[in-house]
């Protein structure tokens, strides 16, 4: 059963370095990522499970381990042999596990590739919440890249009323909304996290939760959000 849910934005510029000069302007995204993940090891959940977008869907071994090493720092994430196998979402939510003491419980690393549809996506989070008699998920994923002309994307009108949707989805701890987002325009804005959040509404279905927004900027044209849940 799924007992706490934090949310978490996977910017490479979350890791300090990578952004170089401007690391200082996300010092409050990594601050509220940090209480985040403090708020959801603070549940005591038997296992703790990090979704995020991924190529192919499904855990990743406990050896797979990940690198920020294309971004230009050296940063390793977990250790392994051969080539960094675990993709950038589940590289720093990693990241964010490591900066706290780490977990008692078992951490399951859980890909979700960005064509999932709505409705697998939420038996994938069915599934997970199943694993354990108490579950908490750490969910990966930017809401729309196409926030103002400097974003990834350019601009495009429709990504404001999305991404606040969301964030209000967020705060509200509904889940019939996460479910409900349409994957076609989620596509469209480039949102990295539709597929992710959806896995946990599959999770967290029924309520009710209690839900936080403790961050929602755009600060490069992409949308960063940062939330918990609570079981209301």
């Amino acid at each position: 059963m799924l007992v706490a849910a934090a949310f978490c934005p996977q910017p490479p510029l979350l890791v300090p370095g990578v952004a170089a000069g401007a690391t200082a302007e996300l010092d409050d995204l990594r601050a509220a990522c940090d209480a985040a993940v403090a708020g959801l090891l603070g549940a005591g959940a038997d296992l703790l499970v990090v979704v995020g977008d991924a190529p192919v869907v499904g855990p990743y071994p406990e050896g797979a381990w990940g690198s920020l090493r294309a971004y230009g720092v050296p940063v390793q994430v977990a250790s392994g042999e051969g080539s960094p196998t675990l993709p950038l979402s589940l590289t720093l939510g990693r990241w964010l596990l490591d900066r706290r003491p780490r977990p008692t419980a078992p951490v399951l690393l859980f890909g979700v590739s960005a064509d999932s549809a709505p409705a697998r996506c939420r038996a994938l989070g069915e599934a997970l919440a199943a694993r354990a008699a108490t579950v908490a998920v750490l969910v990966m994923g930017d809401a729309s890249a196409r926030r103002s002309v400097k974003g990834p994307g350019f601009l495009d009108e429709r990504a404001e009323p999305f991404d606040a949707d969301v964030a209000r989805a967020l705060a509200d701890g509904d889940v019939a909304a996460l479910a409900a987002l349409d994957p076609d325009l989620a596509g469209d804005l480039l949102v990295a996290g539709r597929a992710p959040w959806q896995v946990l509404a599959g999770a967290a279905a029924p309520g009710p939760w209690r839900g936080e927004v403790t961050y929602d900027a755009a600060p490069y044209g992409v949308t960063y959000l940062v939330a918990g849940w609570r079981r209301g």
